[in-house]
């Protein structure tokens, strides 16, 4: 096992990081930009390492800094977390060539799924299901020409994209012509790649994502599914697991045919496939070969810790259990908390006068802020992630409302009274929603306001 782990990303998930290590008997690094000097998990590591400013450039996103800091401190690891360079094939191979074991997949496997055509590749021809799309866009007669084989409505997407950016709808020919120029420029400008290609658009679907965990001696297992749906630009807000939507024989078979996709494939550590589900079908988009924002959903139902998992997995441990080990248990939801105006979403950094986290039983806050913390602009807003875990669907929803009502955060607007309507809202509540349904929502109480 390590005797030392770099944690080579910043907030919560740092601090989750560093959590997992500890409790393993892993001493830490923690790498943090000037900005970041007083965050938790710089306060709370072994050891604590600036990297840079505060651009993510010259710090986050800086391997030679990072790498370098590794190599001072004598870490035999590095776990990247989610972002940053957590899907960088060239950070990973850097990591691995130094002697430092990179907590994650490798760099191939990295390649291949980190690129949405030869992932799409890779998937249909481990058995997947795939939502009919296109290869690599060269025009805007090829992008037409490809809309019409497939039928409208599509959607353009950067090849390298993620996060919602570089992703355009087209319904007509007209359209379709926009969509390329736009998605084109779009994913020049967040992924410096102009390449884009095309899927089926489908109009009422929800996203269901299948968590994966597999050494590097063959054994694979699944943990079942997230439903990611409630969405807004393509950015997942709120998270739950089991998915109300599917039933148990649903849940089984997609489970396992991701299982022996994983296994064709030979892919090791944690990573997440995702698809598109609608009238009964599953439609591959992608894979993450990374832990996810929303991984404490699954660790509430399932007991696994799936952060210690992939420290044990680089390690070279094997899982130890086999899927019919593992037991799914009541019913979670993640809700994420961004420093944001919850009608506007503009960012709203700035100090915290006041701090104070929910608990009670089935209460799990992910949040490295503390009353007089200073949130700063320079990194993406989300700030907490309040996690609920019931015996039963209405009991977690129970709980989930007590919780919002008791969360306390002074100084800075946050979505919380966002979270709160979406949860009231009795289509929520039923399971009856899908990817455009809170955007849906937004547009009608924004109209019903102007009224």
């Amino acid at each position: 096992m390590f005797e030392k782990v770099l944690i080579a990303n910043r907030g919560e998930i740092a601090l989750r990081i560093h959590r997992a290590c500890r409790e393993m008997g892993i001493r830490t690094v923690a790498v943090h930009s000037e900005a970041d000097a007083d965050a938790m998990h710089v306060r709370l590591a072994d050891e604590a390492i600036c990297i840079g400013p505060a651009r993510s450039t010259e710090s986050y996103l800086n391997k030679s800094a990072i790498i370098s800091a590794a190599i001072v401190t004598g870490a035999d690891a590095i776990h990247p977390g989610f972002g940053f360079l957590s899907e960088n094939a060239d950070f990973a191979e850097m990591v691995e060539s130094h002697g430092i074991t990179f907590i994650g997949p490798s760099a191939e496997q990295m390649r291949v799924m980190g690129d949405k055509i030869t992932a799409r590749e890779a998937a249909e021809k481990a058995g997947l299901p795939i939502v009919p799309g296109s290869a690599a866009l060269t025009s805007i007669e090829h992008s037409i020409e490809w809309a019409n084989k497939i039928g409208y409505p599509v959607i353009v997407k950067a090849k390298d994209g993620g996060g919602g950016k570089g992703m355009k709808t087209a319904f007509n020919d007209e359209e379709m012509a926009e969509a390329y120029q736009m998605a084109r420029a779009e994913a020049k400008a967040s992924f410096s790649s102009d390449t884009v290609y095309m899927e089926k658009y489908l109009q009422r679907p929800r996203h269901i994502e299948i968590q994966v965990l597999a050494d590097k001696h063959g054994n694979v297992v699944h943990l079942g599914e997230r439903d990611c749906s409630i969405q807004r630009k393509h950015q997942k807000v709120l998270e739950e697991c089991p998915s109300p939507a599917l039933n148990q024989q649903q849940r089984e078979e997609i489970g396992e045919i991701v299982r022996k996709a994983m296994e064709k494939l030979g892919y090791f550590n944690a990573g997440t496939v995702e698809f598109m589900y609608e009238d009964g079908k599953f439609y591959f988009i992608e894979m993450n070969t990374r832990l996810q924002v929303e991984h404490p959903v699954t660790e509430a139902v399932t007991g696994i810790d799936i952060v210690r998992e992939q420290i044990r997995i680089a390690s070279g441990a094997t899982l130890g259990y086999s899927q019919e080990d593992i037991t799914f248990e009541g019913h979670a939801i993640e809700c994420r908390i961004n420093a944001e105006d919850p009608e506007t979403f503009i960012p709203n950094p700035g100090k915290v006068k006041e701090w104070h986290a929910p608990g009670g039983l089935g209460v799990r806050v992910d949040s490295e802020i503390y009353s007089g913390y200073s949130i700063t602009p320079f990194y993406d807003s989300m700030i907490a992630k309040l996690i609920v875990h019931g015996k039963t669907r209405n009991a977690c929803l129970m709980r989930l409302r007590r919780a919002l009502e008791e969360f306390v955060i002074d100084g800075v607007k946050t979505t919380i009274p966002l979270q709160q309507e979406i949860i009231s809202q009795a289509e929520f509540i039923d399971g009856q929603y899908d990817n455009h349904w809170l955007e849906k929502h937004m547009a009608a109480t924004a109209k019903h306001k102007q009224q």
